[in-house]
């Protein structure tokens, strides 16, 4: 028992580390080969784990062949625009000038259902909205209405609205002051008590989510009672 768990441990950890190199993306946008080598590293890394008369290496081997491979694939990638048209295919525009193009739909084997079911779930429930859909390498649906239906900017009203304030710096995680946060916008515990006491929470582990942005418009959400 102790060495299926040594095995199973060496074995989860390659395979992070190997998931870590296709960056931080969702399963549905995955490139085709991000998507078998997902699979491919998760069957290599189940047979080792059940059958303890294979080798470890006998797992390990493959993996790291394949994360390898993946890396020289990738470097090839970002060198070679052609080589990344072959590995990873071209977009394909699927509506063009608010033409449907029957062709490329029938290539990618994309069906007129599909795509009014992607375009419902965007907001566009008429093809006369739409001037332009592409279909992404990774399956995704761009889609590019007329301007006459598109959303109405601040820009296009003439105001001016600023930039607003900035992305919220997180304070207080679930009861845990975020030292380094806290640094980080110039408060210190003093501060962060006045805070609390404004909201009537003593202690910071009544709280469980405390932010400010840069305007100092602060957001505290207390924990609910267990």
């Amino acid at each position: 028992m102790l060495i299926a768990f040594f095995r199973t441990i060496i074995l989860y950890l390659l395979i992070m580390a190997g998931l870590r190199l296709l960056g931080k993306r969702q399963i549905g946008e995955l490139e085709p080969g991000e998507l078998v080598l997902t699979f491919m590293l998760s069957d290599l890394a189940a047979v080792p784990m059940q059958d303890f008369g294979i080798p470890l290496l006998a797992g390990v081997l493959p993996i790291c062949t394949l994360l390898a491979l993946s890396m020289l694939t990738s470097r090839l990638s970002l060198q070679s625009l052609k080589f990344r048209q072959i590995v990873c295919g071209t977009p394909s525009t699927l509506i063009h000038e608010g033409v449907i193009q029957q062709k490329a739909m029938k290539e990618n084997r994309y069906t007129l259902d599909e795509l009014l079911e992607e375009l419902r779930e965007m907001g566009y429930c008429n093809l006369e909205e739409v001037r332009y859909a592409i279909l992404e390498n990774s399956g995704q649906l761009s889609v590019l209405p007329w301007t006459k239906y598109a959303p109405v900017t601040p820009q296009q009203l003439g105001l001016d609205v600023g930039e607003g304030a900035s992305l919220p710096t997180v304070l207080v995680n679930d009861g845990r002051i975020l030292r380094g946060n806290l640094r980080s916008v110039q408060k210190d515990d003093a501060w962060l008590s006045k805070t609390l006491a404004g909201h009537g929470l003593t202690s910071p582990k009544e709280v469980f989510l405390l932010t400010i942005d840069t305007a100092g418009t602060v957001t505290c959400i207390p924990k609910e009672p267990s």
